[in-house]
């Protein structure tokens, strides 16, 4: 067995200088990466960043080009018949056996790794007590990815990978499925989530890497990076031309037209709203909807991206 030490004991995941490359073609470039125990860790980017090779690199699955990888305190690629046994893996676009309930996959599972866990216990966690004897392909969508939760947990693992786990979801599906990823962080599982939704990784995330081109752009809590990429507060008024005219005029801060209906005002703090309502006001022109919004993780991670495009952000 191949121990990697750790400059830090609350380190469960430890890379340095990941790189590994498909031919001519480097879908990983040097990248370091640090998860604490008990923490929501989300890698997010877009296709070809390099994510699911880096997952699949922390899983054992692929053999790195260069650098260091311990997961655990183990490498993952010579050491994988030993960790697979305490992590938890949800594969994106999870599948059973149609004929076979979520209790008798916990059972399945549980024989794999010859563990025996608390089955009841499973499938309160995650929300299926009520569905536990109905079959695979009887299950709802948000069901079935419930079950791969579950099937994760059999090994009572410490550290719990999660790929895509609600791609392909209703909204209230997606919801119930946070819940769960939620009640695993309380059980004191550490998760290493990848997700296309923004929203979800700025909802369930302790920390967030941005990841292109191979490379980690950014690596921060999700309100640290809105605060430090984001814009300021905006108000968003729909009232046309005029509006946009009379305001731009009428107001010292930034003002911008979104599209031919909706204006757009930058604002500094809370108590300059005010004052931009009370120019709306006074402009005594025709308006439909007035909000204030302030920029989310998926602003900051398209103005990020954008930037890397271009060569801003190295």
């Amino acid at each position: 067995m191949n121990e990697v030490s750790s400059s830090e004991p609350d380190l469960v995941i430890q890379v340095e200088g990941l790189v590994k490359n498909y031919g001519n073609t480097r879908a990983v470039d040097g990248l370091d990466l640090a998860v604490h125990s008990g923490e929501v860790f989300s890698i997010l980017g877009p296709n070809g960043a390099g994510k699911t090779t880096t997952v699949e690199v922390l899983e054992g699955l692929r053999k790195p080009d260069s650098g260091k990888v311990s997961v655990l305190g183990l490498d993952p690629w010579h050491d994988g018949y030993t960790l697979h046994k305490k992590v938890g893996v949800m594969p994106q676009g999870f599948r059973f056996f149609d004929k076979s309930t979520p209790r008798e996959a916990i059972s399945y599972y549980a024989s794999l790794f010859g563990t025996s866990p608390d089955a009841e216990e499973i499938l309160e966690i995650v929300g299926l007590s009520d569905a536990a004897d109905k079959h695979f392909q009887d299950l709802s969508g948000g069901q079935k990815q419930k079950v791969g939760l579950a099937l994760a947990m059999v090994n009572d693992a410490t550290l719990v990978f999660l790929d895509e786990p609600t791609t392909g979801l209703d909204p209230q599906s997606r919801r119930g499925i946070w819940d769960v990823i939620r009640n695993l962080k309380k059980h004191g599982s550490t998760i290493l989530l990848t997700t296309h939704y923004l929203e979800e990784a700025e909802q369930l995330s302790d920390r967030v890497a941005i990841m292109n081109n191979g490379k980690i752009i950014v690596c921060d809590t999700p309100s640290h990076l809105i605060s430090k990429y984001g814009s300021e507060r905006k108000v968003v008024v729909s009232g046309g031309s005029k509006m946009y005219e009379y305001l731009k005029s009428a107001l010292s801060f930034r003002v911008e037209a979104v599209d031919s209906e909706s204006v757009q005002i930058y604002v500094p703090s809370s108590t300059d709203i005010l004052k931009v309502v009370k120019a709306i006001d006074e402009s005594g022109l025709p308006y439909e909807e007035l909000s204030v919004r302030r920029d989310s993780l998926e602003d900051v991670f398209i103005f990020l991206v954008g930037r890397m495009k271009e060569g801003e952000l190295s």
